[in-house]
């Protein structure tokens, strides 16, 4: 659904303006999410689950106090 309404309102409009942006912030997804997935091989449940936890924690926090 959001895909749809932000297309219709032409909001992706300006991630074609800042193609150059737009590229840096996919491919820095992508290597999170395949330095991710190599961590979990090394970190145990008991320490990454917590910690990906207070991650999520403090950008909620974050996010409530943004104006």
């Amino acid at each position: 659904m959001a895909f749809a309404r932000y297309s219709r309102d032409g909001s992706f409009a300006v991630l074609g303006a800042n193609l150059r942006f737009t590229m840096v912030m996919a491919a820095g997804s992508i290597a999170g999410a395949v330095l991710g997935g190599l961590l979990l091989g090394m970190f145990s449940d008991l320490v990454l689950i917590p910690a990906l936890a207070a991650i999520l924690l403090v950008s909620a926090a974050k996010l409530a106090r943004h104006e």
